[in-house]
């Protein structure tokens, strides 16, 4: 791409030079004859050609960003964790004597049938 822009703005300084050393010509004439057909154009192509790098360079700049921030965020939780005393496990209660009471359904589990719902046998023949 940068060849061609190269290429374009020699063309357009060779015709900015031709403007100039003509006998009717001025160097004004030399300015934007260069100036409007070689660098406004040129620079709104490399604008509009250069627009899917730019964005590429952004989205890699966020994604780096994004895993600087982990990563410190993983950094601080790790030095947070090293200087935080440990605690005691908590002790279970000990089991309660055979033939005492027992509490019906004492675990963390739900139930499989509801409350008071009649369990069915059916018999075989």
């Amino acid at each position: 791409m940068y060849l061609v822009v190269i290429g374009w703005l020699y063309v357009t300084l060779l015709m900015a030079v031709a403007e100039a050393m003509a006998p009717n010509g001025t160097v004004l004439g030399a300015i934007i004859t260069f100036a409007l057909y070689g660098l406004l154009p040129m620079s709104i192509a490399v604008y509009i050609l250069g627009t899917p790098g730019r964005k590429r360079a952004i989205h890699a700049r966020q994604l780096a960003e994004r895993d600087a921030q982990a990563a410190a965020a993983r950094n601080t939780e790790a030095a947070v964790a090293a200087t935080k005393p440990v605690e005691p496990a908590e002790v279970a209660p000990p089991p309660s004597r055979p033939g005492g009471p027992v509490e019906p359904d004492a675990g963390s589990e739900a139930s499989t049938a509801p409350e008071g719902a009649a369990v069915s046998v059916r018999k075989e023949m």
